[in-house]
């Protein structure tokens, strides 16, 4: 008899819905078939069931928070079940205890995280019985039965485990010491908080603080350009003055001089350049990509898009959705004809069809199986639902699936940019600039939003002639870099090789996913979040003061730096192809931790953090709860004003239900205690710095409204 031990309760009851079964306390009987002659049972993990334990588990005094008690490294690493899940843990052993069990069926998602969870569980029940490993990347019956048939050798998918095994304890080491070392180190400094740190996020959160600091400290220029209209030959079309290839111009002086030149003169087309262009469909997607997608479009958050598509994959629709692939197998490609057949008949997709290419079965841009890793591209399944029962965000992220499916069986869209001179009195040279589709190709299915606002330009050949109607001159600023979006910031991890300037090192990144996996930098993303390290608004990122009082503290430290990653990703990959030794990758990266913390303290010493920093600094939630500092009277009632953690509120609420509240946080800027003081107290705070509204900042004073007990604004040599 087969015990099948999948990664999730759905999961588990998908696997066991292709047989005839009988559902049980915690699991599924399976009764004798064709593939089972002996029948079978089907249980479950759920998610992560077991957990490395705490340091004082090993050691007694490592619960205390000590820089003495630095490095905490344990000989041998343990797990242990979570209590939450010890019930399920339970049934788990005692399926695989029982003496009619006499085989393990591995069936995880097929990758690391999936090797890791149910290899820790069958470690933990002294499990000596054989094994082997069911390796799908879709949950059709077709998928399952083909699976069952074709099951893997545990040895095949050991050596990832070995991988995701010593990723595991090394990322336990590294967050354990580094966390302890810079909160210890950071208290010190006035800083009472707990700072996180990991091999991962912390990088990541460099590069989103980096972006931060330029958008800080970028001085806004004023420019300014000479917008000209003409008429030729009853044809209006506009153009920017260029001089020397730059239409922008730094004075107003001279930007008049120039419109003042050209209004009322003759004008003539010098030169029309025309260049066609081609755009191919987009490639399948990958989880990243898909993530960005999303988030540009819907703003999904990156965890939003990966829960929604693991709900569409467990329900069978699309393929597994944790792959770094674009690409497909021959075997899946020769599938697509079925699949696109049984979509054409979706009201929702009908007017896609019939396609323009037959088949991409030949095609290597989306059919390579060299580029295809663990899995293939996430594909819609020859399973099709009833769009109507999904979900309403279900129903975007599938559409968004199928669309890039289409996409690719139809031709390449084409564009004709033309740029046209006009010259002034013979003189003044005007360029314009504009574009024509001539062939829709896939765009019709996908539709893109341009990056450019470039209008059409009427029809113009050189040597035409005829007037300048109207001449602006137009005053702009520079703007600074763009914040990321949380979708950016998914691409941002998977490409940050490209901030390294060592080459070799930024190829290995490259070539090793970037910072994270597919799997993993959403939960990054999340933690960062959870850990007020970002903050999310209107889906625009925002470095918290307490991210550059970190990043500022570990300055160059390898940790900060995309470099540690490279390596460590490229010696993880050659532990999961055989070729590298988990216990040497562990030794390293104890040499390492002992380094950083040497360092830490000597370095603490010359640290100085900015008063800007210090006095928007807001400590997260502790669990210990402390005495609440009174910070003034209540204008609402007799109670006193107190810090509640995410807002100032007062004493009263439970007594009388007093709501008066004020912010922590206003148009991005934090509210410390002192200024909450002022304004209690005096009805005015002190002129705060850096209030953005709409990407504008300015300088102000908060007061009270005693009539309306509302905080407003006084704006004193605003810089708006």
């Amino acid at each position: 008899m087969k015990l099948i031990i999948a990664e999730k309760p759905d999961q588990g009851s998908t696997l066991a819905s292709i047989f005839k079964h009988k559902r049980q306390n915690g699991f599924i009987e399976i009764f004798p078939n064709e593939l089972f002659p002996d029948g079978g049972y089907v249980t479950w993990a759920i998610g992560h069931i077991c957990q490395l334990v705490q340091p004082e588990k090993y050691q007694l005094e490592w619960k205390k928070w000590s820089l003495t008690n630095l490095p905490i490294i344990p000989e041998h690493f343990n797990y242990e079940v979570t209590k939450d899940k010890a019930k399920q843990f339970a049934v788990i052993k005692k399926l695989v205890s029982d003496p009619q069990v006499t085989d393990i069926i591995h069936a995880g998602d097929a990758g690391r995280e999936g090797e890791l969870i149910i290899r820790n569980i069958l470690r933990l029940t002294n499990c000596r019985k054989p094994m082997k490993r069911l390796w799908i990347s879709s949950l059709t019956p077709n998928s399952i039965r083909e699976g069952f048939k074709k099951l893997l050798e545990e040895t095949d998918t050991r050596n990832l485990y070995f991988e995701a095994y010593t990723r595991a304890c090394a990322d336990w080491v590294v967050g354990m010491n580094a966390s302890r070392l810079y909160s210890l180190l950071l208290q010190k400094q006035g800083f009472s908080d707990v700072f996180s740190v990991g091999r991962v996020q912390t990088p990541t959160l460099a590069l989103i603080v980096k972006r931060e600091l330029e958008i800080e400290n970028f001085k806004s220029e004023p420019f300014w350009e000479v917008v000209a209209q003409f008429l030729i030959n009853d044809k209006k079309y506009t153009g920017k003055w260029q001089n020397d290839g730059e239409t922008r111009v730094n004075t107003k002086e001279m930007a008049e001089k120039v419109a003042a030149f050209c209004r009322g003169k003759n004008a003539e087309v010098d030169d029309v350049q025309c260049e066609r262009k081609e755009f191919l469909p987009p490639l399948l997607y990958n989880l990243s990509a898909l993530q960005a997608d999303a988030n540009k479009r819907y703003k999904f958050s990156p965890k939003k898009t990966l829960d929604v598509l693991q709900q569409l994959y467990q329900k069978g629709y699309v393929s597994y959705p944790r792959s770094d692939s674009r690409y497909v197998t021959k075997e899946e490609a020769a599938n697509f004809p079925d699949t696109l057949k049984k979509l054409s008949h979706l009201k929702e997709y009908q007017g896609f069809f019939p396609l323009p290419v037959d088949s991409i079965a030949e095609n290597k841009r989306y059919v390579n199986e060299k580029k295809v890793t663990d899995h293939y591209a996430v594909i819609p399944t020859e399973q099709i639902p009833n769009i109507e029962k999904l979900s309403a965000d279900e129903q975007k992220l599938y559409d968004l699936v199928v669309k890039s499916l289409i996409a690719a069986h139809y031709q390449k869209a084409i564009f004709e940019y033309t740029t046209v001179i006009t010259l002034v009195d013979g003189r003044a040279k005007f360029v314009s600039k504009g574009k024509v589709q001539i062939d829709e190709g896939w765009r019709k299915v996908i539709n893109q939003k341009e990056q450019d606002d470039e209008p059409s330009l009427p029809p113009l050949a050189k040597g035409e002639q005829g007037k300048t109607i109207k001449v602006d001159v137009k005053e702009s600023q520079t703007q600074p870099p763009k914040r990321y979006t949380e979708g950016q910031l998914i691409t941002l991890m998977k490409t940050a090789g490209k901030h390294i300037e060592d080459k070799e090192l930024e190829k290995i990144l490259t070539k090793t996913e970037g910072l994270g996996t597919e799997a993993t930098r959403a939960g990054i993303i999340t933690m960062l979040k959870d850990r007020a390290y970002i903050e999310v608004r209107k889906n625009l990122v925002y470095a918290t003061a307490k991210a550059k009082i970190l990043i500022e503290a570990v300055g160059k430290e390898i940790l900060a730096s995309p470099e540690m990653t490279a390596k460590w990703e490229q010696k993880l990959k050659e532990i999961s192809e055989g070729s590298a030794s988990p216990k040497q990758f562990m030794e390293q990266t104890k040499k390492m931790v002992h380094h950083l913390i040497t360092t830490g303290v000597d370095q603490a010493v010359n640290w100085t953090f900015s008063k800007e920093l210090s006095e928007n600094f807001t400590p997260g939630k502790r669990g210990a709860k402390k005495t609440q500092t009174k910070l003034g009277p209540c204008k609402k009632c007799d109670g006193t004003m107190v810090d509640k953690g995410s807002f100032y509120g007062c004493t009263n609420y439970q007594k009388n239900k007093c709501n008066f509240t004020i912010s922590k946080k206003i148009l991005g800027k934090n509210i410390t205690q002192k200024n909450v003081k002022l304004l209690l107290t005096e009805g005015k705070t002190e002129v705060i710095e850096g209030f953005t509204n709409n990407e504008k900042t300015f300088n102000a004073r908060l007061y009270l409204d005693e009539k309306e007990k509302r905080v407003k604004f006084i704006f004193e040599n605003a810089t708006v």
